[in-house]
């Protein structure tokens, strides 16, 4: 036997809860109402968490609660309160994205379990000490990790005591998570909140801007990935070391956590006891497909980035493939397909005049064997030789019920004449369940059941007991046997079922059924109250508040620059920039850009001296198909002891201080609370520039008295998005040697429906940029950002040339002396956004 592995599934409501349990989940995670990356889920309130906590724990099923989202000023309170009670209630773990309410955890709950999130951008070496810095017991990795990575990744955390987690199955993300600012900068609503508006789901078209047409792509849907599909992966995923094999879903139905948890679950064990030929069947990979599916892919797990992992034509759910029209004749389709269909199932036409749905009213088949669907007008359009798909299975429906599963106990009975009744319940062991059918998804459940409840109880399962009156003789008819074993059987009404009973009984027994009943029902209780009693209403530790670090009151106010090139970092100092920060990926021989474009002519002179290297935002080990193993990079060779740099990640941070550097932390780390501003100063930092999700009222909570320097975006274009794959590969094969690639010469963007323009660039190793499609200037409001606090004004000049570069930091420039001198502000230049400095993120 191979060593155990959770199967951790999602749960968007009580259904789902109950469906991913039924289905044999080890694990499930679920949110609260605030606080929760899936705010449009059903979600759970104290009370319902509480409920939850209780059917989990019944069967040996774990509860995590997501707390993944930023923590916004005047929010740390409400957070922290939110896990002591959701603690309190049951919950056996928090998954975290803030670094300060992470900090915060462990320093005044180490008796709950933390878990960083997936937003937490951890994907090398120098990320996990950093987790077990901030005391975390499992990292959820980043999706962009091929399995080499993985097993280096979860063998590090093993020697720090951690656990690693890895999403198995899923939606992906285009976007490193934590990373996306896309859906908040268009519309307000913050992926880092809880409220993805998904944008990257939307039609793009991608154009060179030198070439003024849009490129040729196989779809219009070119940020839209397909589906993440493990299954066929758990052997070597569970061989590099991943202790959690984690199902993305919280929006997803009870019928889609039914189907997808129980196939996981089918091939896991076999995975677990070594019977890997076992495993799943094609019907098994139709389960996952009707589930959901936008075509699958390992994608980065086998180091694939390319157009093959992406599903450029239909960014939703396309089905179960069931063949193609094959004629059509009075209003009806004739459909060859060998797929077995119910009614009720949900048909999907793919027209050339778009998509059109049909509900199976019956099963009806020609004398040729075609299936007939009977056309309406929303399937009009429908023609020989369009694809049909399955993409709801009747079949598939849950029938939701909160005693199932039912947990399998043994049971022991005693009628001695002259002493009390007794019964007695337990927990069934695995050997307990030999007739169970383990190639069921019921005998599944019970035999996954029967081995958590083991687990959880390593000291012996606890047993329910109940005594009644003494036995007496019968005055008339004693009961039988067969009397007994029925009456006690009776669990109709409960979350248990019998797996075996031994009753131990003299001659001549008189009993009512009555109190056969009662002290069943008494020694069920007295099983259940043991069973839960070890997460059922923990007193909760005292707290002492945090001692406040000194505020750092710096002098001066500096204007800084982010600049790609050195012509524009020489003309942002000859503008009177105070700080030039330089990515490191464009310190590299002949990956200076400008504007984002690769061009010879960056490379005439070198940077000024004191430029502070910017770490990327993903920094993988060099390690299996990792593009920093395939380039050859080490941006570290920039970092020296004593000397400045911009951290983009928690890792970086925890590999800086590591290296002696002075610490800048990045607007990627997101800073948005007092508490992740005093975790940032732990890590070393002695600037943060912080989150642009942040309004003015919000900087300056956190700006006023703050123990290091704070600053803030004031002009230039805002990131939206770092991708692992290349947007620019959209347009057609791609040898992805980066260094010489020709279509980094030319100016793209990507163009959405309303005609808007965001610009992508791709750097050294073939990651992607999006930026927004209207340039951020908040120059005018600099007197009172500056009566906020804020002391640092940064100048993305990533899209800029040279003279741009100049003008930029020359309204900077302007714009501070004015504020300075009396108060007054710029005019505000048109065609620019504020961000948002005066509209928050829902």
């Amino acid at each position: 036997m191979l060593k155990q592995v959770e199967l951790l599934a999602p749960a968007g409501s009580m259904a789902a809860l109950h469906a991913a349990v039924a289905a044999g989940a080890d694990a499930v995670y679920l949110g609260l109402e605030a606080f929760n990356a899936r705010r449009g889920a059903d979600n759970f309130t104290i009370e319902t968490l509480r409920e939850a906590c209780d059917y989990a724990h019944l069967r040996g099923v774990s509860i995590y609660v997501t707390m993944n989202t930023v923590i916004l000023p005047g929010e740390v309170a409400d957070a922290l309160e939110c896990v002591r009670q959701a603690y309190r209630a049951g919950a056996d773990g928090f998954i975290v994205q803030d670094i300060g309410l992470a900090s915060e955890i462990s320093r005044t709950l180490p008796e709950a379990s933390l878990h960083l999130s997936t937003q937490m951008n951890t994907h090398n070496l120098a990320g996990i000490r950093a987790a077990a810095r901030l005391g975390a017991e499992r990292v959820t990795l980043a999706r962009e990790l091929s399995l080499e990575e993985i097993a280096l990744l979860a063998a590090a955390a093993e020697d720090e005591g951690m656990e690693i987690e890895v999403f198995a199955h899923g939606a992906l993300c285009v976007c490193y998570s934590g990373q996306c600012f896309m859906s908040s900068m268009i519309g307000g609503r913050s992926a880092n909140r809880g409220m993805c508006a998904q944008a990257c789901r939307l039609p793009y078209e991608l154009h060179n801007r030198a070439l003024q047409k849009d490129l040729p792509s196989p779809g219009d849907h070119l940020l839209s990935p397909q589906d993440l599909c493990t299954i066929d992966r758990i052997e070597e995923l569970v061989a590099a070391g991943v202790a959690s094999l984690k199902i993305e879903g919280r929006m997803k139905s009870p019928e889609y956590v039914f189907a997808v948890t129980s196939v996981y679950r089918k091939q896991l064990d076999a995975v677990l006891a070594a019977q890997v030929a076992e495993a799943v069947s094609q019907a098994d990979r139709d389960r996952l497909t009707d589930a959901f599916s936008r075509g699958f892919t390992t994608a980065y797990l086998d180091g694939r980035r390319g157009n093959d992992i992406m599903s450029y034509k239909r960014p939703n759910n396309r089905g179960l493939a069931l063949g193609r029209v094959d004629d059509v004749r009075n209003n009806t389709a004739l459909v060859r397909t060998s797929v077995g269909l119910a009614a009720g199932d949900v048909l999907e036409f793919w027209t050339r005049k778009g998509n059109g749905t049909a509900v199976l009213a019956a099963v009806e088949y020609d004398n040729k064997g075609r299936l007939r669907v009977p056309l309406d007008q929303k399937t009009r359009t429908v023609k020989p030789g369009d694809r049909v798909f399955r993409v709801r299975s009747a079949e598939a429906a849950f029938e939701d019920d909160a005693r199932e599963p039912r947990v399998p106990l043994i049971g022991r009975a005693i009628l001695r004449l002259g002493e009390p009744l007794r019964i007695e319940f337990a927990p069934a062991s695995v050997a307990d369940l030999g007739e169970e059918n383990p190639s069921t998804d019921e005998g599944r459940t019970a035999l996954a059941v029967a081995s958590r409840l083991a687990a959880a109880f390593p000291e012996g399962a606890p047993v329910g007991t109940a005594e009644g009156d003494p036995i007496e003789a019968a005055r008339t008819r004693a009961v039988s046997f067969d009397d007994v074993a029925a009456h006690i059987d009776r669990l109709g009404n409960t979350p248990y079922r019998l797996a075996s009973l031994t009753i131990d009984m003299d001659d001549n027994v008189g009993i009512g059924f009555s109190a056969l009943h009662g002290v069943r029902a008494a020694a069920l209780d007295a099983l259940t109250e043991a069973l839960l009693a070890p997460s059922r209403n923990r007193v909760l530790p005292r707290t002492t508040p945090r001692e406040p670090l000194p505020a750092a009151h710096p002098a001066g106010c500096r204007v800084a620059v982010l600049a790609t090139n050195p012509a524009c970092a020489r003309a942002a100092k000859r503008a009177g920039a105070h700080l030039i920060y330089v990515p490191a990926l464009n310190y590299r021989r002949g990956e200076a850009v400008i504007a984002g474009q690769l061009n010879a002519a960056a490379e005439q002179a070198g940077y000024p001296k004191g430029c502070i290297p910017v770490m990327p935002v993903a920094d993988h080990e060099a390690v299996g198909p990792a593009r920093e193993a395939a380039q050859g990079a080490d941006v570290w060779k920039y970092a020296a002891e004593g000397k400045p740099l911009m951290a983009e990640s928690l890792g970086a941070m925890e590999r800086g201080q590591e290296e002696g550097a002075r610490i800048d932390v990045g607007p990627h780390v997101p800073v948005t609370n007092e508490l992740s501003l005093a975790a940032a100063c732990e890590f070393g930092a002695e600037r943060v520039w912080l989150s642009p999700e942040l309004t003015l009222r919000q900087i300056e909570a956190l700006a006023k008295d703050a123990p290091v320097e704070i600053g803030v975006q004031l002009i230039g274009a805002t990131e939206l998005m770092v991708t692992e794959h290349c947007l620019l590969m959209s347009q057609g094969p791609c040898n992805e040697e980066c260094a010489t690639c020709p279509r980094r010469k030319s100016p793209h963007y990507l163009k959405d429906r309303k005609g808007f323009e965001f610009p992508v660039i791709t750097d050294a190793l073939g990651r992607s940029h999006l930026y927004n499609s209207v340039e951020l200037d908040v120059a005018a409001s600099m007197p009172e950002l500056l009566a906020a606090g804020v002391s640092a004004y940064m100048v993305d000049a990533t899209l800029m040339n040279a003279e741009e570069t100049a003008h930029a930091v020359g309204r900077a420039i302007r714009a501070l002396h004015v504020a300075q001198n009396d108060g007054n502000a710029i005019a505000k230049m048109p065609n620019t956004t504020s961000g948002h400095l005066y509209r928050g993120v829902s």
